[in-house]
């Protein structure tokens, strides 16, 4: 076994483990971000042969044609770019050993504050962006043992309490979510596209459990700075109401970059 290896098990949360004590430090990332952290954190779950990565390693997972959504075309400068980014997060760190290519390894455990099944939900949404729940299990089962949609509601309760995971449509079948690590024009045009239910201030997830043809509803507030209150959330989203929601993301960015 290599000292990366057993650096990356002894680092990593075992099944069933709590998650990270230490507060998570997560933010707005862009999407060539979210595509390289979705893409270590699969092949370190799929092919952890290959894991720590190097940047052509992680260009051509970020390219492949399956399970991504959009399809880009991303060169190694462009994932070293973002993996200097990232690094300045904390979100993951080279790896210098023998000579041999520079590797990087995630820290998205601790960065988000979550544990092995959730970094899988979390990574199939980084690679693929918004999905309803049941394409979510079936997806994520590749990384993680999701047996059944109810093996996957505390999952998804303990996303959205995280204020990680949002619903972008009401509660029922079909129900469609993402992730909350959006840059604010991002959002925006999801709340466009979603109108009303595609706000983070909405956090109603219904997973349907296989034994029941009831739709189980649970959530949390999701999302710092779009908390609404409940006559608020009932009326339709206007201009006037975007306009806030950005504003607001933009000054917790703003505040995030001065942590920084």
């Amino acid at each position: 076994m290599t000292e990366d290896s057993m650096d990356h098990q002894q680092s990593a949360p075992q099944p069933g483990d709590a998650a990270p004590t230490q507060p998570p430090s997560w933010g707005p990332l862009s999407s060539v971000q979210r595509r390289v952290l979705g893409v270590m954190v699969e092949k370190s779950k799929t092919t952890p042969d290959i894991y720590p990565m190097t940047a052509n390693a992680i260009a051509t997972g970020s390219n492949q044609k399956n399970n991504r959504k959009p399809q880009m075309q991303l060169t190694a400068d462009d994932v070293i770019d973002a993996l200097s980014d990232l690094r300045d997060l904390g979100a993951v760190t080279e790896i210098h050993g023998d000579g041999r290519s520079v590797k990087y390894r995630h820290h998205l455990y601790e960065w988000l504050g979550v544990d092995r099944v959730e970094l899988a939900v979390m990574a199939e949404l980084f690679l693929r962006g918004e999905q309803t729940v049941g394409d979510l299990r079936g997806r994520t089962s590749r990384m993680e043992k999701i047996p059944d949609m109810a093996a996957l509601k505390p999952v998804l309760l303990s996303l959205t309490q995280k204020k990680l995971v949002f619903p972008l449509t009401p509660p029922g079948r079909g129900q469609k979510l993402t992730h909350n690590l959006y840059l604010p024009e991002q959002l925006a045009k999801l709340q466009r596209e979603y109108g009303e239910s595609g706000s983070p201030a909405k956090s109603e997830v219904s997973v349907k459990d296989s034994t029941s043809d009831r739709p189980e509803s649970m959530g949390a507030d999701v999302a710092a700075g779009h908390q609404q209150t409940a006559a608020e959330s009932q009326k339709p989203a206007d201009w006037s109401q975007l306009q806030d929601r950005l504003a607001a993301l933009e000054e917790r960015v703003a505040r995030l970059e001065r942590q920084l």
